[in-house]
């Protein structure tokens, strides 16, 4: 949601930062937070005045009229405040219909005043501009403030001016007050806007001699805004309303939700209650919970929340594991009841949410057995057929009972069944699936086709299209009735491929000539083209890089779809209202800052253009035009018959409610004509009234279907426009939200606009209005199709609506991905992999998570022997890998591998091409001798050869000992690194036969000659052998497959790379230049003919 109330002392923080004004304001920062857990002294230390003045306590938790309450100690000394407290502090008290416990008090100066001092001030936010509302009287017996105060609307980008107020608002002030009061609210309004704030309330405002005092306070700020205002809010804290707990796990999920593209919303009503609700949709979940309310389930409603947006598994995992841990924790004497419900989703995979759910009932399975939960399931959208089924087997498998519809089944009538209320079908019937509707070999009129990597969107030549024409000045142009035709074009902004091949598969089983999407413009990348299927055949589609580019070359195009994300969508919107061929913006993002949606709208009612949103999935025109994933998918387009026009217009809020009328409609009508969702904000761009004025004249529209919501007056309009004749259309319409005025503390449900501020603006209001002004209204959610249905066959008998006889849509190809997804089809896999998986919630290393690498300590060894031998190894095996990477991470600048890395380095190489230039040495003579020494004493040893037949074998062969033989040292200068690895190989290893018969081989060649000892590869190729044939966790054959592969030689090739490395850092640090080899140490040996 947008606007969240603030605690009392958050907005006078906010006040006493940032306004700015030339009026002396008192008692900057002068007050104390109380609770329960106060420690006196110290806020008497913190706060000295506490001991000197004469106070005011009251509590800070969102309670209206605290005055009349008697929840305000006035002019009292600090032991006065502590014996009021006495009696409420931690004490459960009933504000109206809620009953809460006061925890958190505020303690300020008391001010001295009479009744003329004091004066009411509020701001409020709507859809045309800010108004304020000042008063020359404040304070508790204030009354009818609205009827009363003096009122001045300052319109939208406008700003509030001192003259203004002193002429419209302090016309009832005394003189020597007007100068302070205007400065004051002035500069009150200016914060308020600087702010983000959506309402701001004082009341009372003193104003005596000595200056300004604030004294209550209340207010709301745009949540929203808070990537825009953080460094001005700070840290806030968003307090429940006064009668709700605030609830670790509803912080939790809102915790999830900030760090998810997705939407997670939990509220606590009572968790003592036996139903429990999943729901995906804001629009959806608040019907449910209507359902629940109507159906007498109120007193038992759990929760509210919601989950959309298209959340991973492990998102909707960790969503269900809080709701299924919450429902566990107290039993009911009736058992309780989940209903997992939701409307047709647009583009959320079903599937994939409903395994994040599957997940989190197996883990739970024994508490919801034990705690008798039945689980009621309802869904449809993409892939619902396949999640259907894994939450059906789930019940099977762990005899939880479950029971699960598609959408045949009417989208609340799980609730019915839940309660008792009607009875559970013990097989419902099933739609096709996804596979018949895409893959159905019927003939039909086949789209013309165009030839392969053919582009529909070059720029036509000047003689096809006219170009766009420079507005001229006068009043704004008029808002198009008809904003999608056959022959749309469209721009998208965000590179939503998904998206846009949804759109042109729509386009073609819609029969369109070309497709409706011309360009697409994302500044992130330069021009280019993207490939997308038109039917069989793949085309090219344009990106620019700028909308500049992209309406100058495609004249044609007037409707713009924006996919940019919440901190883009304003600017870029802004910038497509520069070109007059936009007419219509269909903006998708949610959570833009109200301020900038009335921006966009003020800007857009001067140009003409139609905005729909934001927030929203956008619309669609069967036949002739879809925004963006409206309608979901193609099963769901051809089953609810979306690819022809039908004779019923409907408007909604939610998008997937939107879907949920689409298929309402196909079932009790002959379909859509136009159906379009404004979105969930408080201020969509286009309203209710916008869109039923245009279907009541547009000819091919016959009935209108309004699905309204709590919040705001936007439905008024449609009942004045129905009782004045405007409308003469048959209306059916249901605002949802009737379960709001059934809860005792305020809800705020999932759409930011769904919320009630006063009686007008609830859903029983507006549903007896629109009743009383002759739309049709049903009793319930549950009977809005029925009443379609019956408006609709009075129109065909009356001959209004002559139904047209079906036409079957052209076939489109199923795109593998999807063909995939759904299992129907199988591919061998191009690469296989054993050791690591990354396309979970977590990073997966043969099997073990890396949260539990890290909590187990594992080090570089272990994840090591995880990744390469798939095995959890010793710890002391663990400790071997990390001494052998030390022991080789570098043998000086003289080496190899060492020299090939530095002269790369001083050619000016970047740091790959130095390293690997390095690696390349790497070989049986240079590091490559792990293996080689490994395979060589494995093969004598093995083979039952004694130390000195090995030896003498290999010189009768004329071969080297591989880890045999060192230049600079002997017996007598041992090698150090060696020393280190064998006392702790012979303290920790189980055996070591192979490096004792190495050592044997040592014995014997260093009688020979000094030099020729075991060096520190032939040492870590045998003891490796031992530690992987003893240490338990591999059979002989995988030990020896091991070495045969080369995974020895990686230890020294992972090792050495670390100084490579270091020895490409350390000469970029010196700045060494390019080398040259002196010439004195060459030895030129030419030919002898050459040399004459």
């Amino acid at each position: 949601m947008s606007a969240k109330a603030i605690s009392e002392q958050t907005g006078k923080e906010f006040l006493f930062k940032h306004l700015c004004t030339s009026a002396a304001l008192q008692n900057r920062f002068r007050y104390a937070n109380v609770s329960a857990d106060t420690d006196w002294a110290r806020l008497t230390q913190e706060h000295p005045w506490l001991l000197t003045e004469r106070l005011v306590v009251k509590p800070d938790q969102l309670i209206k009229r605290r005055g009349k309450l008697g929840l305000v100690g006035v002019d009292l000394d600090l032991q006065g405040v502590r014996e009021w407290l006495k009696s409420r502090l931690m004490k459960e008290t009933t504000v109206g219909k809620a009953k809460g416990v006061l925890r958190n008090f505020l303690v300020e100066p008391f001010v001295p005043h009479t009744q003329e001092e004091e004066y009411y001030v509020c701001i409020y936010a709507t859809r045309e501009g800010d108004h304020v509302l000042f008063h020359h009287e404040g304070g508790v017996d204030i009354g009818d403030v609205d009827a009363k105060a003096q009122r001045l609307m300052v319109a939208v980008d406008d700003k509030l001016r001192e003259d203004q107020v002193r002429e419209e608002l302090l016309t009832h002030v005394p003189e020597d007050k007007k100068e302070v009061l205007s400065s004051f609210l002035v500069g009150l309004f200016n914060l308020y806007e600087d702010l983000y704030f959506t309402y701001l309330e004082i009341n009372p405002l003193v104003v005596n001699k000595d200056g300004v005092y604030v004294l209550d306070m209340a207010a709301k700020i745009d949540a929203t805004a808070d990537y825009i205002c953080k460094a001005k809010w700070g840290d806030v804290e968003f307090p429940p309303p006064f009668g709700r707990e605030a609830y670790p796990e509803e912080a939790y999920i809102a915790d999830l939700d900030a760090k998810s593209g997705a939407s997670l919303k939990l509220t606590l009503l009572n968790p003592r209650g036996r139903i429990w609700t999943m729901v995906a949709g804001g629009g959806a979940s608040v019907v449910y919970s209507d359902t629940i309310c109507d159906l007498g389930g109120v007193d038992e409603l759990a929760n509210y929340g919601e989950y959309s947006g298209a959340p991973s598994e492990q998102q909707t995992y960790d969503y269900a594991k809080t709701i299924l841990s919450l429902m566990t924790r107290e039993k009911h004497p009736q058992g309780k009841v989940l209903i997992v419900g939701g409307s047709i989703a647009n583009f959320t995979n079903v599937a994939a949410t409903f395994k994040g759910i599957v997940r989190a009932i197996k883990d739970y399975q024994g508490p919801l057995k034990e705690h008798e939960v039945t689980i009621f399931v309802r869904r449809g959208g993409p892939n619902y057929q396949e999640g259907l089924r894994v939450m059906g087997e789930v019940g099977k498998t762990t005899g939880i009972p479950i029971h699960v519809f598609g959408t045949e089944t009417h989208m609340t009538a799980i609730v019915g069944m839940a309660l008792g209320h009607r009875p559970i079908p013990n097989q419902p019937p099933m739609d096709a699936h996804t596979a018949n509707f895409l893959l159905n070999a019927s003939s039909g009129p086949m789209t013309p086709a165009a030839t392969r990597t053919a582009s529909f969107s070059e720029p036509r030549s000047p003689t096809e299209v006219s170009p766009a024409k420079k507005p001229k000045a006068g009043p704004p142009p008029a808002k198009a009735t008809t904003l999608f035709r056959k022959q749309t074009k469209a721009i998208i902004w965000g590179m939503q491929t998904r998206a846009v091949q949804g759109m042109m598969d729509f386009d073609y089983v819609c029969s369109r000539d070309e497709p409706s999407v011309a360009a697409m413009v994302y500044p992130f990348t330069g021009d280019h083209k993207q490939k997308f299927y038109w039917g069989h055949k793949e085309i090219l589609l344009p990106v620019y890089k700028n909308m500049a580019d992209a309406t100058k070359k495609h004249p044609e195009v007037d409707v713009l779809i924006s996919f940019a994300s919440l901190r883009s969508a304003f600017d870029s919107t802004m910038e497509a209202m520069q070109f007059p061929q936009i007419r219509t913006i269909s903006i998708i993002a949610e959570g833009i800052p109200e301020a900038q949606t009335r921006k966009m709208i003020k800007v857009a009612d001067e140009k003409g253009v139609t905005i729909i949103g934001p927030a929203t999935v956008g619309g669609i025109k069967p036949g002739c035009f879809k925004i963006g994933n409206t309608g979901g998918m193609l099963d769901n387009i051809l089953a609810s018959k979306l690819y022809r026009p039908g004779s019923v217009a409907y408007v909604s809020r939610s998008g997937g409610m939107s879907n949920e009328l689409n298929n309402i409609i196909s079932r009790t009508t002959d379909g859509v004509y136009e159906g379009v969702a404004i979105g969930g904000d408080r201020y969509p761009g286009s309203t209710f009234m916008d869109h039923v004025l245009r279907y009541q004249d547009t000819p091919g529209v016959e009935m209108i279907v309004v699905l309204g919501e709590i919040g705001g007056t936007e439905e008024y309009r449609i009942c004045q426009g129905i009782i004045e004749g405007r409308i003469t259309k048959p209306v059916v319409c249901w605002c949802i939200g009737t379960c709001a005025t059934m809860f005792s503390s305020e809800v705020q449900f999932g759409h930011a606009g769904a919320c009630a501020n006063q009686a007008s603006e609830t859903a029983l209001a507006k549903n007896q209005a629109l009743r009383d002004a002759g739309a049709y209204v049903p009793k319930s959610f549950d009977e809005l199709g029925n009443v379609i249905r019956t408006v609709y066959d009075e129109l065909v008998a009356n001959g209004t609506i002559v139904p047209a006889q079906e036409v079957p849509p052209p076939t489109v190809p199923m795109d593998y991905s999807w063909a995939r997804e759904l299992g129907l089809i199988r591919k061998p896999a191009s690469f296989m992999t054993s050791i690591c998986d990354e396309r979970g919630q977590e990073l997966i290393y043969a099997g073990m998570p890396i949260t539990e690498v890290f909590k187990e300590e594992m080090g570089l060894g272990g994840v090591l022997g995880l990744l390469w031998f798939q095995r959890r190894l010793p710890r002391y095996a663990c400790q071997f890998i990390e001494m052998c990477l030390m022991v080789t991470a570098d043998h000086g600048p003289a080496v190899s591998g060492a020299h090939n890395t530095i002269v790369c380095a001083r050619a000016g190489k970047d740091l790959i091409s130095s390293l690997t230039s390095g690696l390349l040495t790497i070989g049986d003579r240079f590091g490559g001798a792990l293996d080689a020494a490994a395979k060589q004493f494995s093969k004598a040893f093995d083979s039952g050869m004694l130390p000195m037949e090995f030896v003498n074998k290999m010189k009768k062969d004329g071969k080297l000992i591989m880890g045999i033989g060192h230049r600079v040292k002997s017996v007598n200068n041992p090698d150090m690194r060696v020393q280190i690895l064998k006392d702790f190989v012979k303290q920790h290893f189980t055996s070591t036969q192979l490096l004792d018969y190495a050592l044997d081989v040592e014995k014997i060649t260093t009688s020979k000659k000094p030099n020729l000892i075991l060096n520190v590869d032939g040492f870590i190729g045998v003891a490796f052998v031992d530690l992987l044939r003893t240490c338990g966790g591999f059979t002989r054959d995988e030990a020896d497959e091991f070495v045969e592969i080369g995974a020895l030689n990686g230890i020294f090739v992972l090792g050495r790379s670390m100084g490579f490395i270091g020895h490409y850092l350390d000469q970029k640090r010196l700045k060494q230049g390019l080398y040259r080899h002196p010439w004195d140490d060459i030895s030129y040996v030419l030919p002898e003919h050459m040399s004459m």
